[in-house]
C-alpha cells in the first residue's frame, strides 16, 4: 500500500470493469431475489465491512462485502407519507407494493390510518410477491424475525396496524369490523406461497397451547383467541399430491431433500429468531442455510421465482443499543447474499439488496487503521477526560451517568456481545435514522437503479425486469428464456430521466 503503483493499478482495474458495464444486461429476470437488511443504514454497511474483515484477521477497511461487489448502487428516500423518520411497515409497503404509506401500516395505501380498521377496505395494495405468483412463479419469504413481522407481512397482508400479529393483539373494535390478524392473512391471502421460514410460532396456535420447544415458558405459549391452529390450516390447503413439510427446528430442516419439497413452512421460534451470536446450532438454522434451502425449492419451477429475504434482527440489535449483535446479524446476511450469488446466474437473476431505514448509529473518533470496530478511540475526551468507544448512538439505552458524569467505559466490558454503546440521549429503545439508505443491484435491468429514488420505485424496477405486474407493455411474446423480452424503444425510455419524459 505504500507504493503508489498499488493504488493506480487497482483504480485502472476498477475502471476497466466500469467500462464493461456499458454493455447493459437487458435480459428478462427469470428470478428476482430481494435482500432487506432491516435498519441497515450506510454506517451499518461500513461497520459490517470492517467487522467481516476483522473476523478473518484482516484490518477490515479494505474488505469487500458481497453487496460491495454489485455493479449498481442507488440511494432510496425512506420517509413515510406521514413520517420524516420512517418505520419498517410503511417502508415495506413502499419497496414491496410500490406505494408509499403511513407509518405502522402494511399492504395498504396512505388512505388507511393506523389502528383504524374501517379505513382498510378498498385501500389494499398488492405486492411484488403477489405479482410474481400471478405470473406463475414460485415465491418465498425467509426472515430472522417473526414471519408476520412488518417486513414480510407487507408481501401478503393488508393491515391498518403492523402489531396485529394475531387476533390476541387486536382491539375488539377491529375484530367486530371484520379485520383479520396478520398470521391469519398469511395462511389465507396467498395460499400457495411455496416457502415460508422464520419465527412466529406462537401466533399460529390457540391461546395457552404449550410451545414444542419452550414448554415451561408462558410467554411462548399460543396466542390465538379464535382457537384456530393455523399450521393445520396451512397443511389442509395444500394439494394431496404435493409434498408439504412443516418443520420447527434446524435438524428437521436440514434432513429434508429440498428437491422433493413442494411447500415448506419452517417456524423456528415462538417469536423472533435468536440473534446469530446466540444461535443454537441444533434448533436454529442460520439465515444463509435457510436461503440455500429456499432457492433449491423455488428453482424447480420453470418460470422462475421471487424470494424475499430479511435480515430482520440488525434492526433489533440497534434498537437495544447492542451494536455487536446488530453487526454480526449483518455479516450473516452478507453470507446469505454470497450463497445466493453462487446458486444463481447474473444472466437471469436480478438481485437487489437494500434497507428499509437507517439508525442513529455511528462510528468515529479518529480511530487508526485496523482498530477493532468495537474498540476505543485513540484519545480521551478533551472535555470530561474519559475514553470513549468508536461506536456511539445518537439516542438509546446506552446513556449512563455515574456520579454525575459520563460513565468511564474502560471500567466495563465494552467488547461483550450485549454491551450497549453510549448514547447522547436516554431512551429505552434507540430510534431509526431518517437519512437515505443504499440500494445495491446486479443482474437483468439492475442499471435501472442508478440515482436517488423514492423507495416505492424499487418494486416497479423488479417487476419491469421480470415482466410481471401491471407494467408489461415493453414485453414481447414469451421467449425461450422463460419470459418476454423488453422492446428496445421502451428500454430506452426507461433509461431517460423522468423530467425528459414528463
Amino acid at each position: 500500500e505504500k507504493d503508489p503503483k498499488y493504488w493506480r493499478d487497482q483504480a485502472q482495474q476498477t475502471l476497466k470493469y466500469a467500462l464493461r458495464l456499458q454493455n447493459l444486461n437487458t435480459n428478462v429476470a427469470k428470478n428476482v431475489i430481494m435482500f432487506l437488511g432491516d435498519g441497515m443504514g450506510v454506517s451499518t454497511v461500513t461497520a459490517t465491512r470492517i467487522l467481516k474483515g476483522q473476523l478473518h484477521h484482516n484490518p477490515g477497511e479494505e474488505t469487500r462485502l458481497e453487496m460491495d461487489k454489485f455493479p449498481y448502487v442507488a440511494l432510496s428516500k425512506t420517509y413515510n407519507t406521514n413520517a420524516q423518520v420512517p418505520d419498517s411497515a410503511g417502508t415495506a409497503t413502499a419497496y414491496l407494493c410500490g406505494v408509499k404509506a403511513n407509518e405502522g401500516t402494511v399492504g395498504v395505501s396512505a388512505a388507511t390510518q393506523r389502528t383504524h380498521c374501517n379505513t382498510t377496505q378498498g385501500n389494499e395494495v398488492t405486492s411484488i410477491l403477489r405479482w410474481a405468483k400471478d405470473a406463475g412463479k414460485s415465491v418465498g419469504i425467509v426472515t430472522t424475525t417473526r414471519v408476520n413481522h412488518a417486513t414480510p407481512s407487507a408481501a401478503y397482508a393488508h393491515s391498518a396496524d403492523r402489531d396485529w400479529y394475531s387476533d390476541n393483539e387486536m382491539p375488539p373494535e377491529a375484530l367486530s369490523q371484520g379485520c383479520k390478524d396478520i398470521a391469519y392473512q398469511l395462511m389465507h391471502n396467498v395460499k400457495d406461497i411455496e416457502v415460508i421460514m422464520g419465527g412466529g410460532r406462537k401466533y399460529m396456535f390457540p391461546k395457552n397451547r404449550t410451545d414444542v420447544e419452550y414448554e415451561m415458558d408462558e410467554k411462548s405459549t399460543g396466542a390465538r383467541l379464535d382457537g384456530l391452529n393455523l399450521i393445520d390450516i396451512w397443511k389442509n390447503f395444500k394439494p394431496r399430491h404435493k409434498h408439504s413439510h412443516y418443520v420447527w427446528n434446524r435438524t428437521e430442516l436440514l434432513a429434508l431433500d429440498p428437491y422433493t419439497v413442494d411447500y415448506l413452512l419452517g417456524l423456528f421460534d415462538p417469536g423472533d429468531m435468536q440473534y446469530e451470536l446466540n444461535r443454537n446450532n441444533v434448533t436454529d438454522p442460520s439465515l444463509s442455510e435457510m436461503v440455500e434451502i429456499a432457492i433449491k425449492i423455488l428453482s424447480k419451477k420453470p418460470r422462475g421465482f421471487f424470494l424475499l429475504v430479511e435480515g430482520g434482527r440488525i434492526d433489533h440489535g440497534h434498537h437495544e443499543g447492542k451494536a455487536k449483535q446488530a453487526l454480526h446479524e449483518a455479516v450473516e446476511m452478507d453470507r446469505a447474499i454470497g450463497k445466493a450469488g453462487v446458486m444463481t446466474s447474473l444472466e437471469d437473476t436480478l438481485t437487489v439488496v437494500t434497507a428499509d431505514h437507517s439508525h442513529v448509529f455511528t462510528f468515529g473518533g479518529y480511530t487508526p487503521r485496523g482498530n477493532s470496530i468495537f474498540g476505543l478511540a485513540p484519545m480521551v475526551s478533551d472535555t470530561d477526560k474519559k475514553p470513549f468507544t468508536a461506536i456511539l448512538y445518537g439516542n438509546g439505552p446506552g446513556y449512563k451517568v455515574v456520579g454525575g458524569e459520563r460513565e468511564n467505559v474502560s471500567m466495563v466490558d465494552y467488547a461483550h456481545n450485549n454491551y450497549q454503546a453510549q448514547s447522547a440521549v436516554p431512551l429505552r429503545h434507540e430510534t431509526h435514522g431518517g437519512e437515505d439508505v443504499a440500494v445495491f443491484a446486479k443482474g437483468p435491468m439492475a442499471h435501472l437503479l442508478h440515482g436517488v429514488h423514492e423507495q416505492n420505485y424499487i418494486p416497479h424496477v423488479m417487476a419491469y425486469a421480470a415482466c410481471i405486474g401491471a407494467n408489461q407493455d415493453h414485453c414481447a411474446s414469451a421467449s425461450s428464456a422463460g419470459g418476454p423480452s423488453p422492446g428496445p424503444l421502451l428500454l430506452l425510455l426507461a433509461l431517460l430521466p423522468v423530467g425528459i419524459l414528463f
